[in-house]
């Protein structure tokens, strides 16, 4: 089995170079922000952040294709990288500093493209989470200074920590009645919003998490996190992987919980 080190080094050498980029633009008062056609706010550090990475790849990586949320795809075959350059753009142009590059590795197998690495660098928190298939996941400010992650062992819902984005899109999907259900049951609700909520899970002071309409640009990273570190990442349809859509990313012992209440079978 390939050991992808060399490439999670180099994804690395990609997040220094783009959070150098997006903290350089944070808070700056003459930030160039625009509205794509759905709507969602874009920011020239988006797209500058996105070309940074791409210039890194052609270079190091040309072979591989890559998807970015700004540019869309490049290139085909087994290989792929996928790049979010900024995860959490709403909070990035009001200055709020949850907001994270995402950079993923995603290798053909059976059943589609998976995660092989990735990495979420969070530089206005300064924190930064890895995984590479097989190594297990990490966080730290470098490759040698990092601590593994585990998720939690909480086995009942009642003790969980549940995080979400926000109340928008569960309501249009008609799974708002089992969302609030599942919020009476557990411990503890928060709503810290974007990749936060599944880095959490990963580090396991979070137990379940959810969110129910995101890209695969969202997701690739953070699932390889999750799942390296002893966690479940699933569609809401319970679908292993970054594919279905929406996201449910959880310690395990409680994702078929997870997904009862948010399908509404409870």
């Amino acid at each position: 089995m390939p050991d992808y080190l060399d490439d999670l080094r180099l994804a690395h050498v990609l997040a220094d170079a783009a959070d150098a980029a997006t903290m350089d633009r944070f808070k700056a008062l003459d930030l160039k922000v625009e509205t794509k056609p759905d709507m969602t706010p874009v920011s020239e550090a988006d797209k500058n952040a996105e070309e940074l990475i791409r210039g890194h790849l052609q270079r190091a990586r040309p072979r591989d294709a890559v998807l970015g949320e700004e540019y869309g795809v490049e290139g085909t075959g087994p290989r792929r990288w996928v790049i979010d350059p900024i995860d959490g753009t709403k909070n990035y142009v009001r200055g709020v500093p949850v907001w994270a590059t995402l950079i993923a590795l995603m290798e053909a197998g059976e059943g589609g493209f998976q995660p092989v690495v990735g990495v979420v660098s969070a530089p206005a928190l300064g924190r930064r989470w890895w995984a590479a298939k097989g190594h297990g996941a990490y966080a730290g400010r470098s490759l040698s200074s990092a601590t593994r992650l585990q998720v939690s062992r909480v086995s009942r819902i009642s003790d969980a920590s549940f995080a979400y984005s926000s109340l928008t899109g569960w309501e249009e999907q008609g799974r708002l009645d089992g969302f609030l259900d599942l919020t009476r049951e557990v411990w503890r609700t928060r709503a810290y919003g974007d990749f936060w909520p599944y880095m959490m899970v990963a580090e396991g002071s979070v137990d379940i998490c959810a969110e129910p309409e995101l890209s695969l640009w969202d997701m690739a990273a953070t699932a390889i996190v999750v799942t390296e570190a002893g966690g479940a990442f699933t569609g809401l349809d319970g679908r292993p992987g970054p594919h279905s859509g929406n996201a449910a990313a959880s310690n395990g012992l409680l994702h078929d919980e997870l997904l009862g209440y948010l399908n509404q079978r409870y």
